[in-house]
């Protein structure tokens, strides 16, 4: 006969024991949205809503530009991303819109 016992999850961030379903619907990390409020994911595409001048790269990234395949940081304000010429480039959540 099983009591349940060995059904609950250790949750080493918050130091909780959660149940099956808890553990389950507990996010990896926070919630990340774009301009407009939609939830972005990793892989996501999203195009820029203003201009933007990168720091160090001596470039300027126009309203509209196209960027595919974003990585979330573990910031709910910042993602990861790639673009031609500019390595390590970080933007905020704030200046993007998902492409649908």
């Amino acid at each position: 006969m099983d009591n349940g016992a060995g059904d609950y999850v250790y949750d080493e961030e918050s130091g909780e024991w959660l149940s099956p379903e808890d553990a389950a619907t507990q996010s990896s990390g926070p919630e990340v949205v774009d301009a407009v409020g939609n939830i972005l994911a990793d892989g996501d595409a999203v195009t820029l809503i203003k201009d933007l001048k990168v720091k160090g790269a001596g470039q300027t990234l126009k309203r509209g530009t196209l960027i595919k395949s974003i990585r979330l940081t573990g910031d709910a304000q910042e993602i990861d991303c790639r673009h031609e010429g500019i390595k390590g480039l970080v933007l905020r959540a704030e200046f993007v819109k998902k492409r649908s």
